[in-house]
């Protein structure tokens, strides 16, 4: 098989190499096309992918070929990844920043920064799917790219249910909580429903019986795991659920606005910074065999620990646990689904796929974040129940905001782009949306097309 990587300049590329080296299956990726547009970090991470191989002492590893036109990255894929990020991390800097200098959120997925990343990422999506459909017809598109839930869509208004996006949060929650229950993940059936970045684990079966309710009376357990230190034992029981890590920016907006307006550096401008730094090193003439390799792991792991650390200190969690470092595997995620669909291997995965009658309060064509039954004929969701009233609300808010960013990509109208800023529930006044939307379009030449 063929698969296309967009975005292959990018950091976690590696990851998804990684795992292919270890599949060994009959039917595996045999060549791996990396597109970017950035020609010196295409190079950097062909040079880190070579080490990987090397390091793996593989003999049949998938073929790595670096390409810059689209059209020829995609013809004959049998898969495409598609992990851009439209204005890279100084645009992801610039986001956040704005957004604090208003006093909301600039996260990158959530509040007004993601919104502002929709804003100039759909209509690149749209595009890249048109040409998959035009180049690839045959091809599956898995979306890495975020907004997960709302790039999906947006895709899939051209390529339907041949488009699947993947994140990893929802299966590392999982896998921590089956742990915590003394139960292996594989063996656990996950109850969580939402969209992406917005959704709750509402019970976790293990042979038929649900666990969860041991796990919220238990205090200590609750409090020994990432979630439950971000959240706290008495909110989770308020609850009956464990939320997904980024329902922190919900529950506690104003506690972590101003943990990100107190720190010294926010998580774009961080990471841009130390990833320029790793892209130097990597593409530097004259590196010995496995010094890229090296680089990349050292960054990977300064990365991993200081994820969420703002949130970390708004609700006094401390340092990241080692067990809690681990994530969900999204390259682990991305290879299971190939696997079942060209191979016809049945599977059950948390997945962002069109609605269809799943949820009640969404209409058909909304994608969430569900369990999904992965044949060969795609990503099917899995009936679930309903969602409280107190999840209604967010979900229904947050699907109308991406609805309002996927009509201003469409029609360029800024009153279409102020409607998705002011009706976030984390942007609490119109003028205040106007305001973000004037500082988003003087700090990116990509938002120039709303008018």
């Amino acid at each position: 098989m063929r698969l296309t990587i967009l975005g292959g300049g990018g950091f976690r590329v590696p990851l998804v190499y990684g795992a292919l080296l270890g599949d060994h299956a009959e039917g595996r990726v045999s060549h791996v096309t990396l597109y970017d547009e950035d020609p010196a970090r295409l190079a950097a991470m062909t040079r880190v992918l070579a080490d990987l191989a090397a390091a793996a002492g593989v003999s049949d590893a998938p073929a790595v070929t670096a390409a810059r036109d689209l059209d020829e990255a995609l013809r004959g894929a049998d898969f495409v990844f598609s992990a851009i990020r439209v204005g890279g991390l100084e645009g992801r800097a610039a986001d956040e920043r704005v957004a604090l200098a208003e006093g909301v959120l600039g996260q990158e997925t959530v509040g007004a920064g993601g919104v502002a990343y929709g804003l100039r990422t759909v209509p690149v999506a749209r595009e890249i799917a048109r040409r998959v459909a035009r180049t690839a017809p045959g091809a599956w598109v898995i979306n890495f790219t975020n907004p997960a839930g709302l790039v999906t869509e947006a895709m899939a208004e051209e390529l339907g249910d041949r488009v699947i996006g993947i994140c990893d949060s929802p299966v590392g929650l999982g896998r921590r909580i089956a742990r915590l229950l003394g139960a292996r993940p594989e063996e656990a059936w996950i109850d969580y429903v939402g969209l992406n970045h917005l959704g709750w684990v509402r019970g976790l079966r293990i042979g038929g019986r649900d666990e969860l309710p041991r796990l919220l009376a238990d205090t200590e357990a609750l409090e020994s795991f990432e979630e439950g230190r971000l959240f706290g034992a008495e909110w989770l029981r308020s609850l009956g659920a464990i939320p997904n890590e980024y329902l922190h920016y919900y529950y506690f907006n104003r506690d972590t606005v101003r943990a990100y307006q107190e720190a010294g550096q926010t998580r774009g401008a961080f990471l841009r910074d130390q990833q320029r730094g790793f892209y130097a090193e990597a593409g530097r003439a004259g590196l010995p065999a496995g010094a890229a390799l090296a680089a990349w792991d050292r960054t990977r792991a300064e990365r991993e620990a200081t994820y969420m650390a703002e949130n970390r200190e708004a609700a006094g969690a401390g340092e990241r646990d080692e067990s809690d470092l681990e994530s969900g595997g999204y390259e682990k995620v991305a290879l299971a689904l190939m696997r079942a669909i060209a191979r016809d291997e049945r599977a059950t995965l948390i997945l962002n796929v069109r609605n269809g009658s799943t949820l009640s309060v969404l209409d058909a064509g909304a994608v969430i974040e569900a369990p999904c039954l992965v044949d060969a004929n795609g990503a099917h969701p899995m009936g679930v129940e309903q969602l409280p009233l107190h999840a209604v609300g967010l979900v229904t808010a947050v699907k109308a905001v991406e609805r309002a960013v996927l009509a201003a990509a469409a029609s360029g109208a800024r009153a279409d782009a102020v409607k998705a800023f002011a009706l976030h529930p984390l942007v609490d006044s119109v003028t205040v949306a106007r305001r973000l939307l004037d500082g988003y379009a003087a700090a990116h030449p990509g938002l120039a097309y709303l008018r």
